[in-house]
């Protein structure tokens, strides 16, 4: 492809391509082929001046011979990408803008004064209809206000007046409907469907493939904690099926066969065989839109507040403007209180605030599911972090396996791949893929398996009962002995790792050491969490009193506690509920997504289990936990903006009216002030909470 430099500085080139312009398409596709790339770090397309941003991490003769590279026919694009996409969307509101902006002007430039008023009273039906329908609906809102004020505006014969109001409400309806539909459509971009590798069922057994490659008429196992692929019924077995994603309930329903299952719900308890009906997006991407559109969750509880009193306001506008009619007689100085209210600001300003800080998180791989729990992310005193996978790092590695019944090493390791390969958990994988790194092949050796939460696997291997897991389970709840001749070197085994005991027919047969080194800038971000107020910083495990103390040390944590189970973790949430705490869970597994729902925010590690990230009110993509502490700071200061926006709008409205009664501003000059403020603000509530951050600084965030 050729192309021209236009812009170059450090790390970042500006590029153009020899068109006109792009299509959505093309936009799209250089995008994703350039986003695919490890060495850039960012890239944005311009489809109307096809030109192309891109920020690097490598030498520039790299970037160009990538550029020179591409083709628009050459690069393969999944569907899905076009669908997600909101290109199209921002295009389509900035044409409406533009255009409302230009045609205002013109009219008033080419059309004559006596035209231009017969065309002010047509569009003022619009308006007045619209107030009227709140009063049928027995509520005053700010539309009978805006209908109170056009129609004052048409009774003097202001008639630039009453266009100019009529303007600006439209400016601001569709500046606050763009931000929300841009906003929202982020959103469930990020809630849709990322699922690579599912478990497909054939007569000779259970084989793993790509998403891509399934068909409708395919039969696909979903276990425990595992989202449902695509959209389908139920062809064996019987789970209990999470189906927040799809209906806002967060409350699980059975599934047996011959019910239909849906793309993005996620097994809670159970497993499933599900037949394919619909391989593709299948307008998933729009029912999570819908959902997100219709939730209160959107709403944080000072935004409810400011909507709730932006309607109490009304009738206190109507009443302050007959009121001044009745003592002054004044008809300019009545209409002055009814151009300027301050339900108008408060029910644009607040809402895009929000959704614009959610669209801010989400540029740092933060996904938000509503502007409640950015409030409670502000308010918050205790964070309870999980440690397997949230302060250690998301990819333990297996030491060693120790033979405790004579099998070779190698043997021991591969059954356990075969048991652990079914489930999402950070030690599952590490089993797997030392398996895989040994060559060693794990095909199907056992029958049913069972999945106990923050316990571990039991199953048969050739007619031998198998378990796999913790301590508590394999010893405690399973009762397995140790070898007798083995007793000295189980004692022996390194308190350094996590230990992952395997053991068949009641006797241990091995334990996997599991290195689980902790984060490298764990240590800086808790001492950072607590410079921002957290006054409980605590650490929760299902491991070890040694391994626990060891990671807490490290971490700088003070406050944890060892070999919890899930409810007992939830149970501690719930106890400092109680006590007045505002509480945050961060975890990624299955067995946090009892904490999870339990504290006032629950985060979710993106790369644990589904059913976490689900549940959880916020996602965290990045796997550095520098997010935590961004995520803090946007909270923090959209509260800030929040109550700034609150008591500029008060402070600034309450001013006009006073100086439109007291005849020192004419209704035309209230108005133009009244409105400007608003899409002013409005526009204020759009830009960034964080200061721009240079591509290395954010590369170091998001570094994952």
């Amino acid at each position: 492809m050729k192309f021209t430099i236009k812009h170059e500085i450090k790390n970042r080139l500006r590029i153009h391509l020899p068109m006109n312009r792009m299509t959505f398409r093309e936009a799209d596709t250089l995008e994703y082929y350039l986003s695919g790339f490890d060495e850039i770090t960012g890239a944005k397309v311009y489809e109307r001046t096809a030109d192309a941003v891109i920020t690097f991490e490598c030498g520039r003769e790299r970037i160009i011979e990538i550029v020179k590279g591409f083709s628009f026919d050459t690069v393969q694009v999944p569907e899905k990408v076009f669908e997600c996409s909101g290109r199209e969307l921002s295009a389509q509101y900035y044409d409406k803008l533009v255009t409302s902006v230009i045609l205002h002007y013109v009219k008033r430039l080419v059309i004559p004064y006596d035209l231009r008023k017969i065309w002010v009273l047509i569009k003022t039906v619009k308006y007045v209809w619209r107030g009227l329908k709140t009063l049928k609906n027995k509520r005053l809102q700010v539309e009978l206000l805006d209908a109170a004020a056009i129609t004052a505006a048409i009774h003097t014969k202001d008639y630039n007046t009453a266009s100019s109001v009529m303007f600006l409400l439209k400016i601001g309806d569709i500046l606050e409907e763009w931000t929300h539909k841009r906003s929202v459509d982020d959103l469930a971009r990020r809630m849709s469907l990322n699922i690579d590798k599912v478990w497909l069922v054939t007569d000779s057994g259970e084989v793993q493939i790509n998403s891509s490659d399934v068909r409708c008429g395919d039969r696909v196992m979903v276990r425990m904690g595992n989202m449902i692929p695509f959209d389908g019924e139920v062809a064996e077995g019987e789970a209990m099926v999470n189906q927040a994603s799809m209906t806002g309930e967060s409350v699980a329903v059975r599934k047996g066969i011959g019910m239909s299952v849906f793309a993005g719900t996620v097994v809670e308890d159970g497993e499933l065989t599900v037949r394919v009906t619909q391989t593709e997006g299948c307008g998933r991407f729009d029912k999570i839109v819908k959902m997100i559109e219709e939730s209160e969750k959107l709403k944080s509880s000072l935004e409810s507040k400011a909507e709730r009193l932006a309607d109490k306001l009304v009738p206190y506008t109507l009443l302050a403007s007959a009121l001044t009619w009745a003592v002054s007689r004044n008809v300019t100085k009545a209409v002055s209180v009814l151009m300027v209210d301050y339900s108008c600001a408060l029910k644009m300003a607040m809402p895009i605030s929000v959704l614009s800080a959610i669209k801010e998180a989400s540029d740092y791989d933060i996904t938000v599911k509503g502007g409640r729990f950015l409030e409670a992310v502000a308010e918050a005193d205790t964070i309870v972090l999980d440690k397997t996978g949230t302060l250690t790092k998301a990819q333990p590695t297996v030491v060693r396996t120790v033979s405790f019944n004579g099998e070779p090493e190698d043997e021991l390791l591969r059954q356990a791949a075969c048991l652990e390969e079914h489930f999402p958990h950070s030690v599952a994988r590490a089993v797997v893929d030392a398996a895989m790194s040994k060559g060693l092949l794990h095909e199907e050796l056992h029958t049913m398996v069972e999945y106990i939460v923050a316990h571990g696997i039991a199953s048969e291997i050739n007619n031998e009962k198998a378990v796999i897991g913790s301590y508590h389970f394999v010893f405690e709840d399973e009762g397995i002995q140790i070898p007798e001749d083995k007793r000295e070197l189980f004692d022996s085994l390194p308190d350094e790792y996590s230990h992952l005991y395997f053991a068949k027919n009641g006797r241990l047969a091995a334990c996997i050491l599991i290195e689980d080194p902790m984060r490298d800038e764990v240590r800086t971000v808790i001492d950072r969490l607590r410079d921002q107020g957290f006054e409980h910083i605590v650490m929760m495990t299902g491991d070890s009193e040694r391994t626990a103390k060891k990671i807490a040390a490290q971490a700088g944590i003070t406050e944890y506690y060892a070999e919890v189970l899930p409810e007992e973790k939830a149970g501690y949430i719930e106890k400092a509920k109680a006590e007045g705490r505002k509480v945050i869970m961060v975890g990624d597994g299955i067995n946090d997504s009892p904490a999870l729902s339990a504290s006032d925010t629950g985060i979710a590690i993106s790369e644990g289990a589904e059913i976490a990230r689900q549940i959880a009110d916020i996602t965290i993509s990045s796997s550095n936990l520098e997010s935590l502490v961004t995520l803090r700071e946007i909270s923090t200061l959209l509260m800030k903006r929040i109550r700034f926006n609150y008591r500029t709008i008060v402070g600034f409205n309450t001013a006009l009216i006073a100086l439109g009664v007291a005849g020192v501003l004419p209704p035309a000059t209230s108005a133009m002030l009244h409105n400007g403020s608003t899409v002013a603000l409005g526009l204020k509530s759009m830009t960034k909470l964080l200061p721009e951050k240079d591509p290395e600084q954010l590369n170091c965030i998001l570094e994952s």
